[in-house]
């Protein structure tokens, strides 16, 4: 049995709660609703068959607020509420860093790291190249990092991943969502990379403006892309792959679904004793993030990743 301890909370992201619900297999919907996350309610309600992973628990949790801790606690059947984060070293066999504020990913994940254990970051992993420099270096002399968007492990992207060779030749490949490009950014290129097979990226262009980002992106085969992320738009996510003989869109909606397939593959991950993810691939996903906001900054100027 793994045991797992859950760090971290930034607003609008519930996953220390639908997280440790998914492992341990129990929830509390109406304190989870209470606490303004009624959508996790629903679908933890709606797939409560499936929840619980028998190889992992979830024994520990922390988040800066104490009350907040205990309320995940009790949802999800929590024994250890943690006084401090690194409490937790030397009681778990690994680590989910589950706020997405990119920003203290490196201070927080620094004593797990140094430490040993393995450690699950929440996308972004990075929105600053000195921060990502430093995880490539500590991946490099063996720690165990792994860091992605769930959307990776989307059903409705698997689906057009197998249709590709059907489409011809692909011309184009673009994505529309909704919210702000340092967050939400890396859930359209995780989805669309690993829908492609994470070709590598040539050049990264802003050519839109904050708030209502539009990033070009060439491939090193030639291929373009598009991603449309605007703050207020409507809908969900959408991925759309254009071929010389047909076309196939991802309209991603399952959410608990790629949740659990991340997880899942996180587990077994830590009891094979590496990532499963490689991580040239997620350096692959944050540096077109950053390359993107480097570019919007510089007024649109042409990005070219090494």
């Amino acid at each position: 049995m793994i045991k797992i301890g859950i760090i971290g909370m930034s607003t609008g992201n519930a996953h220390p709660y639908s997280w440790s619900s998914i492992i341990n297999g129990k929830y509390d919907g109406e304190e989870i609703a209470r606490k303004g996350y009624p959508a996790v309610t629903a679908y933890l309600k709606a797939n409560e068959d499936t929840l619980g992973l028998p190889d992992a628990r979830v024994t520990h949790v922390w988040t800066q607020d104490a009350g907040i801790s205990k309320s995940i606690a009790a949802s999800s059947g929590i024994d250890h509420v943690a006084e401090k984060a690194t409490g937790m070293i030397g009681h778990v066999d690994a680590v989910i860093l589950a706020r997405d504020d990119a920003e203290f990913h490196l201070e927080m994940a620094i004593p797990f790291v140094e430490a040993g254990i393995p450690l699950f970051i929440d996308k972004p992993l990075a929105i600053k190249q000195e921060d990502m420099d430093w995880f490539e270096q500590q991946q490099a002399n063996g720690k165990f990092i792994m860091s992605c968007s769930s959307m990776r492990y989307a059903n409705e992207c698997r689906v057009v991943r197998q249709d590709l060779a059907s489409l011809g030749k692909l011309e184009l490949v673009t994505a529309v969502g909704k919210k702000d490009w340092l967050k939400y950014g890396v859930h359209m290129i995780e989805a669309m990379f690993a829908t492609l097979d994470d070709p590598k990226v040539a050049t990264v262009q802003h050519i839109g403006e904050k708030g209502r980002d539009v990033v070009h992106i060439v491939f090193e085969n030639g291929l373009p892309a598009t991603i449309h992320l605007f703050m207020d738009i409507s809908g969900t996510f959408q991925l759309t792959f254009f071929g010389q003989q047909a076309w196939r869109m991802a309209d991603i909606k399952n959410s608990y679904s790629m949740f659990r397939d991340n997880i899942i593959e996180f587990v077994r991950s830590v009891q094979e004793g590496k990532p499963g993810l490689d991580f040239s691939k997620t350096k692959n996903i944050i540096q077109t993030v950053i390359a993107a906001e480097e570019s919007r900054l510089a007024g649109g100027k042409i990005i070219h990743l090494k």
